[in-house]
């Protein structure tokens, strides 16, 4: 099996990615966007903070020629019904299919203290906008959605039911439309921009999709920051994992004494941070398309 997948892998990386190259990955723009997302103040789900930050989401990807929807829902939290609502932008390719790359832009709820989530929130909220930017530019064998999550933060203690409410709102209404399966992959992330950068591995995440990311990193010379150490972390992949969709996680968990603390602020955050995830989702997603397209490595042709 082991040399099956290695001729698999030496075939895939010698062979042209369907997606070609255009404009890099700007790491300043990036964090510029997370600066202005943190403006807003702390945003839990369901406030007008949040209503603001959603809005100006969507402003810039229309300007930037996206399709942008909101997909508005009410979450049945420990609090009582929340309004929450998604942004999805779509960049439609030759072919229907969804690669999806996604991550929160909500911030945990403490009454206690002001929580502006620079990295617990803010940062995936830049990176995925100039992320849209970016692909918006370049030319793709399948449709890309870039989701920004609603309610990935639990309102009260992380459960079952508290926690991940947009995902799990995504992932259970593609399922009942019927469309769960034109979702081909799902790339998650979160806490991607603080100065010190260490990616481990999510060990639930989809073996050979994590190794094609960890693949372009060692190859882009970020292998420093993509370390081969493993750690559990559920996270708005789980429920497309769990509805059998190839999904992994990109987090930096390791953010202490400052993740959820009134410390996690600007300061603490790169545009290198956010300019290494970037680089190496560019770099991943070609070959993604062309594993997609020969048919993924545990065997189903796609």
């Amino acid at each position: 099996m082991k040399r099956l997948l290695a001729a698999f892998w030496a075939a895939t990386l010698l062979t042209p990615a369907p997606c070609r190259a255009g404009p890099a990955f700007d790491g300043k723009a990036a964090l510029a966007h997370v600066e202005r997302v943190v403006a807003f103040g702390p945003r839990p789900a369901g406030s007008e903070a949040l209503a603001r930050a959603r809005r100006y989401l969507v402003d810039e990807l229309k300007k930037a020629g996206l399709r942008a929807s909101e997909q508005p829902f009410t979450a049945e939290t420990p609090d009582g019904p929340i309004q929450m609502a998604n942004v999805i932008a779509e960049l439609p390719g030759r072919r229907p299919q969804i690669i999806l790359v996604g991550g929160h832009y909500d911030t945990k709820f403490f009454p206690a203290f002001k929580f502006v989530g620079a990295n617990d929130g803010g940062s995936s909220s830049g990176l995925l906008l100039e992320l849209a930017k970016v692909l918006r530019q370049r030319r793709s064998e399948f449709t890309y959605w870039i989701v920004f999550f609603d309610g990935e933060e639990a309102r009260r203690e992380w459960s079952a039911t508290d926690g991940i409410y947009g995902s799990r709102h995504l992932a259970a209404t593609l399922r009942r439309d019927g469309r769960l399966n034109q979702l081909r992959a799902v790339i998650v992330v979160d806490m991607i921009g603080d100065r010190r950068l260490d990616i481990r591995r999510e060990a639930t995440s989809t073996a050979w999709l994590t190794d094609l990311l960890w693949g372009s990193a060692r190859r882009l010379g970020y292998r420093a920051h993509f370390l081969d150490e493993t750690l559990a972390v559920e996270d708005d992949h789980a429920p497309f994992l769990r509805a059998g969709i190839p999904s992994a996680l990109l987090i930096d968990f390791h953010y202490e004494p400052y993740w959820h603390t009134p410390e996690d602020t600007l300061d603490k955050l790169s545009p290198r941070s956010l300019q290494i995830v970037g680089d190496v989702l560019l770099d991943a997603l070609p070959a993604l398309e062309t594993l997609l397209l020969r048919g993924e490595p545990g065997g189903r042709a796609r």
